[in-house]
């Protein structure tokens, strides 16, 4: 009788498992969270106990839960030799079975996304591909490695996999959201046959074509990856403590991760907008917060507070100075529609238009006269780039990015305004489009 549950975070795009026998009463965790609380409660539904955490690998885009499980129930850990954990752990090896009662997990060796990763196919019927095999894509090779040496090991883990039959079922570590890969699909799970089908990574058969476009990584890396495989690496990570309430937010930065309209109608001079609610946070927040700065959040509850932490400390970052709810939040944020910009355009406003999208994006279409600056650079390099004695307006695909780039650049002392709702996806007048050589 098969456990087997399958978790995605959607935020990050993130895919767990609980693998065990329900006869025996035992299970394992494979690439816990660091949410551990729903794998307790799982394993409390399928009457088994859980009895070791499997990583994949070292994770570069969350924390893993395998520091709390060891230290708050005393789990062994194991992980391939590869990985030079700091922790006690069991080094996996190719080829080596791990036993959750009569359930068997073969150990695949399947680098490439890192020198240490592995693939478990459970009883041969099912293989978790962790950031090896996608649904529809495959691994980014170059967040360990250099690409091409990721993508000459990634070619032959692909080979292997793909060689397992074509009724094996594929469960991967990563859906639509993550930065891990370029194209991967939101469907939950494929079939060995489905993807040798319609997955482009398997279908080169010259391990030099393979790796010339492999090895071409447009998605940019997760914000905190060195961060995150330092903590993943080091010693165990245990639950860090909940931040507390404070009158003001001092000199902290203010990260407002309420709905951009409560922001646009009232901040705190200088905050940042993250919306908590909006699609991939914290990877956004990973992105415009620097390390070992102190961040105060700014909430409309301490519920929102919560929730924005820890959705935080999924991505590293674990040091909070405190949040506040009821404080001076008088500055306010002006914002465009897509009619009023075409309007500016049309009239030839002294206005500078920035894309605050990716530079791959822009092909199917940009404004003509926009600069193109994603908005996860414009704190780091961005804003020396423009003009701060003309008005500047943000735009994105349909707003959010573009809120948080305007938050970005007002904090700066620019005329911010930014394009939301809406924006080039949805913007009606002339837009340019080309293909780069190459593509």
């Amino acid at each position: 009788m098969l456990v087997f549950r399958q978790f995605v975070d959607d935020d990050l795009g993130c895919a767990s498992y609980l693998v065990g026998d329900r006869d025996a009463g035992v299970a394992v965790v494979v690439d816990p969270a660091l949410a551990i609380e729903k794998y307790i409660e799982a394993a409390a539904e399928e009457q088994v106990r859980i009895e070791r955490v499997l990583e994949t690998h070292t994770h570069a885009d969350h924390v893993s839960g395998h520091g709390r499980f060891a230290v708050e129930h005393d789990l062994p850990v194991a992980i391939h030799a590869l990985a030079e954990a700091e922790y006690p752990c069991h080094a996996l090896a190719d080829g080596e079975v791990v036993r959750a009662g009569s359930t068997e997990i073969l150990v695949l060796h399947t680098p490439g996304h890192r020198p240490e990763h592995c693939a478990f196919v459970v009883d041969g019927k099912l293989v978790l591909t962790g950031d090896s095999l996608f649904v529809g894509d495959a691994a980014r090779p170059d967040l360990a490695v250099a690409a091409r040496e990721g993508a000459q090991d990634l070619f032959g883990s692909l080979e292997r996999l793909a060689a397992l039959g074509d009724d094996v079922e594929v469960y991967p570590g990563h859906v639509a959201g993550s930065l891990c890969g370029g194209n991967m699909s939101s469907e939950r799970s494929s079939t060995i046959g489905r993807e040798r089908e319609t997955n482009d990574a398997l279908s080169y058969r010259d391990v030099q074509e393979f790796v010339l476009v492999s090895a071409s990584v447009s998605t940019p890396r997760p914000p905190t990856t060195e961060r995150v495989v330092a903590l993943n690496r080091g010693p165990w990570v245990t639950l860090p403590p909940e931040p507390e309430e404070l009158p003001d937010p001092g000199e902290a930065t203010v990260l407002d991760v309420r709905p951009f309209t409560d922001y646009v109608a009232g901040h705190v001079s200088g905050a940042i907008s993250v919306p908590v609610s909006g699609s991939s946070f914290a990877t956004k927040a990973g992105f415009v917060l620097e390390a070992g700065e102190r961040v105060v959040l700014h909430a409309r509850t301490r519920d929102e507070a919560m929730a924005a932490t820890r959705g935080l400390w999924k991505t590293g970052i674990l040091e909070l100075a405190g949040y506040v709810v009821d404080t001076s939040a008088e500055e306010a944020l002006a914002t465009v529609d897509v009619a009023e910009l075409r309007h500016l355009l049309d009239a030839a406003a002294d206005v500078q238009v920035v894309d605050v999208r990716e530079a791959f994006e822009r092909d199917s279409g940009y404004i003509p006269g926009s600069r193109n600056i994603p908005y996860r650079l414009l704190r780091k390099i961005g804003c020396g780039a423009l003009d701060v004695s003309k008005p500047v307006v943000t735009v994105c695909d349909t707003g959010p990015r573009a809120a948080i780039a305007a938050s970005l650049l007002a904090r700066e002392g620019f005329d911010a305004r930014a394009v939301s709702p809406g924006g080039v996806a949805t913007f009606d007048g002339d837009v340019v489009s080309f293909r780069r050589c190459g593509g």
